[in-house]
């Protein structure tokens, strides 16, 4: 993932910092508790697509 891209990408919802998840493929919402998918190289940064983070998954900072 493109360090300049993720300096300017915001949670849609909340407008927060993202966490990139390399392993998983995510762009991740500590606050909203949203992971936004990376497909293809491109983050879906739509509400509808994202997964919510269940409340025992873990979240790395």
């Amino acid at each position: 993932m493109d360090k300049k891209l993720l300096d300017i990408l915001v949670c849609p919802i909340c407008k927060g910092k993202l966490n990139y998840q390399k392993k998983a493929k995510e762009l991740i919402c500590p606050v909203d508790r949203l992971a936004y998918p990376i497909r293809e190289g491109i983050p879906v940064m739509l509400e509808e697509e994202a997964r919510q983070l269940p409340a025992d998954e873990e979240i790395n900072t």
